[in-house]
């Protein structure tokens, strides 16, 4: 990839609290082929590792490109972050060209990047021989809780070491202010971007602190960035708990189901019970106990875009011990780690063991069948003892000044739940507009033509129906 030099950006407080960019004569990157795929163009953009001091040591941020397929009929760039955190912006670009509809590639050129510490872009690396002590992400007495403080440590002081002062600076708030760099490197008056998942955390960063540089904010499957400890537990719970009962529903109505005639819920509950008494396996690894925290991470996974059928399959699998395809062991000497990020994003305390459980109890309610949400309790346990104050503390929004930014969500989405959309464009306020997918899964865009239809229309000409729009179920 050739290197693209882009001034300094000077960031200075404007009135009412947001902040501008000032930008010095940026240079266009210099593009060129993708090694991957030649259709596709790649280069580098230059940024501060701390934005604090922009004069100081700079990382290189990978980008790629797929230009308008309509040259006469181009807006300008549209900037996407696929979310993770971790996920690979480059890779969105170069291997889904056809992600977005025809219309809307041939209005603009689809812009990726990988994020600071991800990818290309100087990647937070670890010991994978130090991650292969990682504790279990379930606690169960004082004990694991220390352990996990004093592993999470060790794991910081490794990364940090392996990846250097970038590792400090990861957060969504860092990567905000990356794309207003890029924003102004592509030549673009304003930012137009679509972030899904975790990306709508730096579209929500970036519309607090350059509400004046937005044309078009397309958020699909919004976080909520002000919940605290409780409500985020609460919260994934009760989405996953939602989730898992439309998959019920389905295969209670679907022959080709393979659970299908069964009752779904006593059979779910019958392997909890197995799995709390140590009698199940990972399929095709008879020697690797399957525990009722594995088996309900195994349902999410299933529930995620959904994979109603391959889910139940799964779950047939592990009933009657058969094998099933199961995943690589890692054996690199290191490995690129996105904990950091999520670390550096959400501060999520927990005092001891007993305001543990506490967690835990209240959280049981809104889980249901799904005893609990395993990706919340991972990052909880991943980010304790992380120091404070972290770059990007949650807050409510105050976004102000910018033109209506769309944000979207299913009604079933297990990892970020239609409640958190709900509650973002509450915070957002008179800004806000929500288009509603009446169906599962997570991630809306090309769900149906409606959603489809809806995003483009707005990212094209920024038309948003005033009370939002609804999708029926694809």
């Amino acid at each position: 990839m050739l290197l693209a030099a882009v001034s300094s950006l000077v960031i200075s407080l404007i009135p009412g609290g947001a902040v501008e960019a000032a930008t010095t004569s940026p240079r266009a990157i210099a593009w060129a082929p993708c090694p991957e795929d030649t259709t596709a163009e790649c280069g580098t953009l230059t940024v501060p590792i701390d934005w604090d001091t922009p004069d100081g040591a700079t990382v290189d941020l990978a980008v790629a490109r797929r230009k308008a397929a309509d040259p006469d009929a181009r807006i300008g760039s549209l900037v996407v972050n696929p979310g993770g955190p971790g996920s690979s912006g480059v890779d969105f670009v170069v291997h889904n060209s056809r992600y977005f509809s025809a219309e809307l590639r041939g209005r603009f050129d689809v812009v990726g990047f990988d994020p600071r510490g991800v990818g290309r872009s100087h990647p937070v690396v670890c010991s994978a021989a130090l991650m292969g002590e990682r504790p279990h992400p379930l606690l169960k007495k004082q004990a694991d809780m220390d352990a996990w403080v004093s592993f999470n440590q060790r794991l910081r002081e490794d990364c940090r070491a392996r990846t250097g002062p970038l590792y400090d600076h990861v957060s969504s708030l860092d990567v905000a202010r990356d794309v207003e760099a890029l924003r102004a490197a592509l030549g673009d008056d304003k930012l137009t971007y679509y972030g899904v998942s975790h990306g709508t955390l730096i579209g929500q960063a970036y519309a607090e602190r350059f509400p004046g540089k937005v044309r078009a904010l397309a958020l699909d499957s919004n976080f909520d960035h002000s919940v605290n400890t409780a409500s985020y537990l609460s919260t994934t719970a009760a989405q996953t708990a939602g989730a898992f009962d439309r998959f019920v529903s389905w295969c209670e109505a679907t022959a080709s189901c393979a659970l299908h005639g069964e009752d779904v819920r006593a059979f779910w509950k019958g392997l909890l019970e197995r799995a709390d008494r140590g009698e199940l396996h990972e399929p095709g690894r008879p020697d690797v106990p399957l525990g009722a925290y594995e088996l309900v991470d195994t349902a999410f996974a299933g529930l995620y875009n959904p994979n109603w059928a391959e889910l139940a399959e799964m779950l047939a699998a592990i009933d009657a011990g058969d094998p099933y395809p199961a995943a690589r062991a890692v054996k690199d000497e290191e490995v690129k780690v996105s904990t950091p990020v999520f670390c550096q994003d959400f501060h999520l305390p927990v005092a001891d063991y007993t305001e543990y459980t506490a967690f835990l109890r209240r959280q049981s309610a809104p889980a249901r069948d799904m005893r609990y949400s395993t990706p919340a309790l991972d990052r909880i346990a991943s980010c304790l003892g992380q120091p404070t104050p972290i770059p990007n503390p949650q807050h409510r929004l105050q976004v102000d000044g910018t033109p209506p930014i769309l944000l979207a969500s299913s009604l079933n989405d297990p990892a970020t739940g239609y409640g958190w959309t709900q509650s973002t464009a509450e915070q957002i306020g008179a800004e806000a507009r929500v288009v509603t997918y009446e169906g599962s899964g997570h991630g809306v865009y090309g769900r149906n033509a409606c959603t489809i239809g809806t995003i483009d229309r707005y990212l094209i000409s920024q038309s948003v129906p005033a009370d939002g729009v609804r999708c029926p179920e694809a």
